[in-house]
């Protein structure tokens, strides 16, 4: 049985970016664990199980929430310290503003990307604003694991949408940088393909999606790139 891992955030993850690949996956026979930066339950954003937000809507909002408080997985994660990319055929880094003050600044979590693209047969798939962590992350030469790469992940253009003039997130936290310009200034290749309704991108090992919308995309474009057939 394939097996896939899911780094979760512990401060803000957004539902959809986790559920529909874990869910995508599921389908698809893996075998899925899931690890948070210290072993606690991963938290959820609040604002990705909103009915009333027009970009989530009742139904989402209502399977990501019961995935979230069923799951037994996501109840009952691994530390990352734990955990060793050789056992996995995949790992899956969800995204939301979270990540930006847990995963992305974790030296393990950092340390199993490394692993997964530079072994023999790992995957990753790295979603919305977990794709700063190619920025922050150093492959074996010291260079971030970024630079050359062909990448998607949250724009620029929509983070302007979501913070005010001090990039404080609306629940007052105050964004500690910019997805894009981490990305860019590490030497990423970076398009959002803005203009489209999804946007996945792959670069050898490591396949990329934009945000929430493009994350089921990006789980069938992982599975067509560990060459595991679905039934879709």
């Amino acid at each position: 049985m394939p097996s896939a891992l899911f780094v979760v955030s512990e401060k803000g993850y957004w539902g959809e970016e986790c559920v529909e690949p874990l869910t995508t996956l599921d389908d698809a026979g893996f075998d899925v664990t899931v690890t948070t930066p210290t072993g606690s339950k991963p938290v959820i954003d609040d604002t990705s199980i909103d009915p009333d937000n027009p970009f989530v809507g009742a139904e989402t909002a209502e399977r990501v929430e019961e995935v979230h408080e069923t799951d037994e997985r996501l109840n009952d994660p691994v530390p990352i310290a734990e955990v060793d990319a050789d056992d996995y055929d995949t790992v899956v880094f969800p995204g939301g503003h979270g990540v930006e003050w847990d995963v992305n600044q974790d030296r393990h979590a950092r340390s199993l990307l490394r692993e997964t693209l530079e072994g023999e047969d790992g995957k990753a798939l790295v979603v919305c604003h977990t794709l700063a962590i190619l920025a922050f992350a150093r492959d074996g030469d010291g260079e971030p694991l970024a630079s050359g790469r062909d990448v998607t992940g949250f724009p620029n253009e929509w983070e302007a949408d979501i913070v005010d003039e001090n990039d404080l997130l609306p629940d007052g936290r105050k964004l500690p940088y910019w997805v894009e310009d981490e990305v860019e200034a590490a030497g990423g290749n970076w398009d959002a393909e803005v203009d489209q309704d999804v946007s996945v991108r792959v670069d050898g090992d490591l396949v990329t999606g934009r945000g929430p919308r493009s994350s089921r995309a990006a789980a069938e474009t992982l599975l067509e790139e560990l060459g595991v057939q679905t039934s879709t």
